[in-house]
């Protein structure tokens, strides 16, 4: 009997490595369709099967969309606001994409709230099951990176992905911005600008929440290009200097920084009520730069293309039968990139 040709037949055919191999038949973003639909075109002329749904998944990407009515997405908002994914500033960028990405698949989605009142984890199992759901997606986590206890027993049940940060007790699978790089990235720009003193203003909170990826992005940054004399301890203190601006104030006047990377607006508004003029005394660059009319100059995290990554995430592990927690949980890290704007100049 021959032997079934493997991804690695498949990268040697095509001269690509066995990874683009491996993400392409995953349907993974980071592979261009272009680039996907040679693959998936090759692997079937040579025999490959990776499951029994592969003929399906790569008759939808040759057609360029999936089929109608393949079920229900769970689309479950873990923020503590309940209308957090219309009028949250971050989140609906995110649902945007998980619909977008869900519909061109065949998907519905169905939102819920997962602090609903009275809801027991039976119960939910109940809803959710009742519903029509094949997978759940988890977004809107602002204040916490942990699955509360309650909706364990859920998300153990259903092939579940997060969006917007990883999780830990337990750990799912997830898709995010690259918190690491995109601060990296912003720096070098500071720098190429001509930035000599750069600074970190960033709540305490929201580093915890990604594990501390921009604080050490940004240490790791200052030894890269920087003397130990123009290294400037990050501010964390965001929360309480909104109650007290002093405390910005006194950072700030000891330590005199020629550019700061935020991701808060009331950091304009603190070095304003400084005598601080825009661009031209010290620059602003925001590590989130949204269109919200304030043209500032930052970094695009592209955080619809997380939402379609985690539904392109999710369906896989649908089409693979991956349900319960995850030994190994798997990451899709969406690459930010820079916008010009108004807040910071050539030096």
């Amino acid at each position: 009997m021959a032997k079934l040709p493997s991804m690695k037949d498949i990268a040697d055919r095509l001269g690509v490595s066995k990874m683009t191999v491996s993400l392409a038949l995953r349907n993974d973003p980071q592979v261009s369709e272009s680039r996907k639909k040679e693959i998936l075109e090759t692997a079937k002329a040579m025999g490959y099967v990776r499951n029994a749904k592969f003929g399906e998944l790569m008759s939808q990407m040759r057609a360029g969309q999936g089929s109608s009515g393949r079920g229900n997405i769970a689309l479950i908002n873990c923020n503590q606001d309940p209308k957090a994914l219309s009028r949250h500033p971050t989140i609906p960028s995110y649902v945007a994409g998980i619909r977008r990405r869900a519909q061109s698949l065949g998907y519905s989605t169905d939102n819920f709230w997962l602090f609903e009142p009275g809801l027991s984890d039976k119960r939910w199992i109940r809803i959710l099951n009742s519903r029509g759901i094949v997978g759940i997606i988890l977004t809107g986590m602002m204040k916490q990176n942990r699955i509360p206890d309650f909706f364990i027993p859920v998300v153990s049940k259903f092939p579940t992905v997060v969006t917007g940060v990883r999780t830990k007790k337990p750990a799912l699978s997830f898709s995010c911005v690259d918190h690491h790089v995109l601060t990296l990235r912003a720096f070098e720009k500071a720098i190429d600008l001509g930035a000599r003193k750069p600074a970190l203003v960033l709540d305490q909170e929201i580093d915890v929440l990604v594990e501390h990826r921009f604080s050490a992005a940004f240490r790791a940054a200052q030894h890269l290009y920087l003397k130990k004399n123009a290294h400037i301890p990050p501010f964390h203190q965001v929360t309480q200097a909104k109650e007290n601006d002093n405390l910005f104030k006194e950072w700030f006047t000891r330590y005199r920084p020629d550019t700061i990377l935020t991701l808060h607006g009331s950091v304009a508004t603190w070095l304003e009520s400084l005598g601080c003029r825009i661009p031209q005394d010290i620059g602003l660059i925001q590590l989130e730069r949204r269109n919200t009319g304030q043209n500032w100059a930052g970094m695009d995290q592209h955080n619809d293309l997380c939402g379609e990554a985690s539904v392109d995430m999710l369906i896989n592990s649908i089409y693979n039968g991956d349900i319960g927690l995850p030994e190994f949980p798997r990451a899709t890290l969406i690459g930010p990139t820079w916008r010009d704007g108004q807040t910071i100049i050539q030096r």
